[in-house]
């Protein structure tokens, strides 16, 4: 199974709406408001997705956001999403994007990456624990 792990394109769009619903269950993501995205963030290098494609399908993803923090002279990075096809899991592309996205951040001279998990997601929590992510803190939100 070879695995490309590329930046997003317009097309690829579709495929990871269906990642964030189906794996993520973050359901207030939609067709209408995902679809803008791709042209307000293409020119913006703070933000970046990278798709992991297994034969023209893409089968997984991680989206992130650089940042500068308060009081912070280093930038960090900020996980928004990852996610791989469930029919995907435990072969390793979830571990080949989270270290494609280390590299790039280190090459960027990005210091810290964090993310956010839902409490429910189990897995997920002991996935990144694998790839040397600590748990030191909690992620609250508020959709208004």
């Amino acid at each position: 199974m070879d695995v490309c792990i590329r930046e997003i394109e317009k097309e690829d769009y579709p495929a990871v709406l269906s990642l964030w619903n189906d794996e993520i269950g973050n359901k207030w993501v939609t067709a209408q408001n995902i679809a803008p995205h791709y042209d307000r963030v293409k020119n913006d290098d703070n933000y970046k997705t990278f798709v992991a494609v297994i034969d023209n399908d893409v089968v997984g993803f991680v989206a992130s956001v650089q940042t500068y923090g308060v009081g912070f002279e280093e930038q960090f990075m900020q996980i928004n999403g990852i996610a791989i096809k469930s029919d995907k899991h435990n072969k390793g592309i979830g571990t080949k994007l989270i270290r494609f996205i280390e590299k790039y951040a280190q090459d960027k001279g990005i210091v810290n990456i964090y993310l956010c998990c839902g409490i429910q997601r189990t897995n997920a929590h002991a996935f990144y624990k694998r790839n040397g992510y600590d748990n030191h803190s909690w992620c609250f939100g508020k959709k208004l």
